[in-house]
Order: structure tokens, then sequence, then C-alpha cells
């Protein structure tokens, strides 16, 4: 069983990682587009719509995309400050019931809901509601589910790295787990 949920962390681990790590190689991208709107605004006094959608997509796809690589990697905001004193079990005991009880529904809820916003935006076609603004809105909308899905996975990968905490099976130097 050891073995199982350490296989089954270790590929999220690895998947969480590529999507993140693409991701956030369109950060210099949206620091282009954003410096381009700028400079068109100020500098010619073109406002574009496209420019301020292209901003907002590619902001929303390093944040959805990196969601999980954040989780995984422990950079996310932790409201325990108790956490930093906690024994290695006690924190896989915390991690285990957190993912359980509140991460899981969580991201089921906005799974669940991101899903049939992205079915009726694609039946419906939507696009930007500006007349040039850009295309498939819904493409972005998928994008809040994928992230959340991932997210959700990674929460997986969690609650086994702390089961396996728990059972006392040696988490080895490198590998994700409750800290």
């Amino acid at each position: 069983m050891n073995t199982t949920l350490h296989g089954i962390a270790t590929a999220i681990d690895r998947i969480s990682g590529a999507v993140g790590h693409a991701a956030s190689l369109l950060l210099p991208v949206l620091m282009l587009v954003i410096i381009a709107n700028v400079a068109l605004r100020y500098g010619f006094g073109l406002g574009l719509v496209e420019m301020e959608e292209l901003q907002w997509h590619i902001n929303a796809v390093v944040i959805l995309g990196c969601l999980a690589f954040a989780y995984r990697d422990d950079a996310h905001v932790r409201v325990d400050v108790l956490h930093a004193r906690y024994s290695p079990r006690r924190k896989a005991l915390v991690e285990l019931f957190g993912g359980v009880l509140l991460l899981m529904p969580f991201v089921v809820g906005i799974c669940w809901f991101a899903w049939g916003t992205f079915t009726y935006s694609l039946s419906i076609g939507e696009g930007s509601p500006m007349p040039s603004g850009l295309p498939a809105r819904y493409v972005i909308k998928f994008l809040m589910f994928a992230g959340f899905f991932l997210l959700g996975l990674q929460g997986i990968a969690q609650i086994c790295r702390s089961i396996l905490t728990l059972r006392g099976a040696a988490v080895a130097t490198g590998e994700r787990g409750p800290r």
C-alpha cells in the first residue's frame, strides 16, 4: 500500500510541477503585454480592449496553472501559526484532516460550478461582450475548472503523503510532504 500511495503522490507531483512550470513561463509574456498596454494607452492615447483582455486571460492562466504547483511546494499562505512548531506526525494529521474536510469539499464544489459555467459558455459560444474583445471566453472558463481539478489532485497527493507519514513510512529527501 505504501508503494501505491507513494506512486500516486509522485505522479501527481510531476503533473502539478509540469503544469505550474509551463504556466509560470507566461509571466514574462504577461509583463510584456502590460508594458505594451501602458505604452499604447499613455504614450499614444490608444486604449485597446484586446490588450486588456489578453492581460486578464494570461493572468488567469498563470494563477490557475500555478495553484497546485504552489500547494505542492508548500508555497501557499498558511493561517496556522502553530504549524512551524508541530512534529511531522502532527503536521501530517493537520494536512490529512484539512485536506479531507476542508480542501476537497471546496475543490469539488468549485469544480462542479466551474464545469457548469464552462459547458454553458461553450454551448452559447461565449466571447467578449466588447465588439473588439477576444473570442472564446469559454476557454478561460474551462481553465478555471482545470486549475481547481489539478489542485484537487494535488490535495490527493498531499493526503497520500500524510497517510504515509502517519504510517511511519520514510519520506526521501526532496519529496514533498507535510513540513
